[in-house]
């Protein structure tokens, strides 16, 4: 074979860093870009965040001008309050924001005037769990050290809501033999353990469970022998709502069962929950909504937009070394840069996606969910002129403030239903009409999802029982035979 050099031209797309930046900031939602800003400014001196309202270290309101044989850098626009379609009013020119201005507080950025310096960390009482909680009860017991010991054993193998879930035999197989522990003192041990507080506690079934927390109750609870019956015998006939073979088998009238099942659903199913170290994730809005002369304008939320601006002080080190061995400096100028220009299209973004929301959804914020109507990536990609994976990342994890309460920008998406009159009706509004019907049901007989899916056929609305069905389940509404009361 012959060796030979052939030249062949191509074309090809190219991500630049500044793209994947702006890209990967785009997608991220609120809580996230603080993260991504905080681990920026401890890498990059150039950027710095600004708290307050007064000048920071290393700002003022003289400029520091930045050459560094770059050239001017792009010119950033100030954040737009809102976008308004309101038909007197003519929008507003956006102010660039000059390379004179980088050193001084961004005049786009949010403005916080309060002092946040009180540390109210310090005054939250440190949270104790399920096991330190009866491990201190334990500790003050009349019990000897060999039966501390084994109640400690089975308080190690609880899971969080408080249930062992390991059989005693099998425990008891596990356990070291110079330990010396009978399978009779794992049992007297258990019982121990279920006497200490939460009450239910080391229950080995949801049964157990209930049992233990009717047992402690006074003798003269109304309907306490029913309930105990129930939740030790016929725990299964109530959850499937077999009320006739109840009522058979406990030779009790419908009061009676129906006093028994308030009582025994007044009970905690997950006594050890309430120790169990939750994550909590807060969701911050990133867009409001209010209606303005008539008109439903979105804008910003100016609590959740960093301030940024470049360090003067680095500003002015660069501007005095300008030979070769200022490169890395200039970089990571170019960098801060990018940044605060990638953070402010970012906002600009979110902000014309919900403006084009709301505009579509004028329906929901006046009359709700029943009113909204189909919307898809594509119609809101078109409306800004930017790609639907671009409108996939700004819905996702973007939250709008609305009258009607806080909503995911995807929630305002949905797929749509034909009608008898040839039009289309979200999926949003026939979960909403879902739910209005169940809500108005007779709790004696409930409706089905053959019933539901006639009675929006009636209304002009074609969906199947399976559709039904599928909606139900996505709001987490029991099926028929789970919704039946007395």
């Amino acid at each position: 074979m012959k060796h030979s050099l052939q030249l062949k031209l191509s074309q090809h797309l190219t991500l630049t860093p500044q793209l994947q930046q702006s890209i990967r900031l785009l997608q991220l939602s609120t809580l996230e870009m603080d993260q991504e800003l905080d681990a920026f400014t401890q890498e990059n001196p150039f950027l710095e965040r600004v708290e307050g309202s007064g000048e920071g270290e290393g700002g003022g309101e003289e400029s520091a001008e930045v050459e560094a044989g770059e050239g001017k850098p792009d010119e950033f626009m100030l954040q737009p309050a809102s976008i308004s379609n309101t038909p007197d009013e003519a929008p507003a020119e956006p102010t660039p924001l000059a390379e004179s201005d980088w050193d001084q507080d961004s005049p786009w950025t949010a403005h916080d005037d309060e002092d946040d310096s009180d540390d109210y960390s310090s005054h939250r009482a440190e949270a104790v769990d399920l096991r330190n909680h009866l491990n201190q009860q334990l500790g003050v017991t009349q019990l000897s050290e060999h039966d501390k010991r084994i109640v400690a054993l089975l308080i190690d193998v609880l899971n969080e809501d408080g249930y062992l879930t390991q059989d005693l035999d099998e425990f008891a197989a596990i356990l070291p033999p110079e330990l010396e522990i009978e399978p009779i003192e794992l049992s007297t041990a258990l019982r121990h353990l279920q006497n200490l507080d939460p009450p239910g506690v080391g229950a080995r079934n949801l049964g157990e469970c209930l049992a233990l927390q009717l047992e402690i109750l006074p003798p003269d609870t109304p309907y306490l022998e029913p309930a105990l019956a129930i939740a030790k015998h016929h725990l299964s006939l109530l959850a499937s709502r077999d009320f006739a073979k109840l009522k058979k088998l406990l030779r009790c009238d419908d009061d009676e069962l129906r006093a028994a099942q308030s009582l025994i659903t007044s009970l905690n199913p997950r006594p050890g929950a309430a120790f169990a170290n939750l994550d909590t994730r807060y969701i911050q809005h990133d867009v409001d909504v209010q209606k303005i002369k008539g008109h439903w304008v979105a804008s910003l939320n100016t609590d959740v937009m960093p301030r940024l601006r470049i360090n003067r002080m680095y500003a002015d080190i660069l501007r005095r070394n300008r030979d070769s061995g200022s490169q890395h400096l200039s970089s990571q100028m170019q960098e801060a840069r990018w940044m605060i220009k990638n953070i402010q299209q970012r906002f600009d973004t979110i902000l014309r996606v919900s403006q084009a929301i709301v505009d579509r959804q004028r329906n929901f914020l006046e009359h709700g969910a029943v009113a909204m109507r189909p919307l898809v990536l594509r119609e809101i990609a078109e409306a800004v002129g930017l790609h639907e994976s671009t409108i996939s990342r700004v819905t996702t994890q973007k939250y709008m403030r609305t009258p009607r309460g806080i909503f995911e920008l995807k929630y305002f998406f949905g797929s749509s239903c034909a009608t008898e009159t040839g039009g289309a009706c979200s999926s949003t509004a026939i979960r909403a009409l879902i739910k209005q019907l169940v809500a108005a049901e007779t709790p004696q007989k409930p409706l089905s999802d053959s019933q539901i899916a006639d009675i929006l056929a009636k209304q002009g609305i074609v969906v199947a029982r399976r559709t039904v069905a599928k909606y139900r389940e996505s709001m987490q509404i029991p099926a028929v035979s789970f919704r039946k009361t007395l």
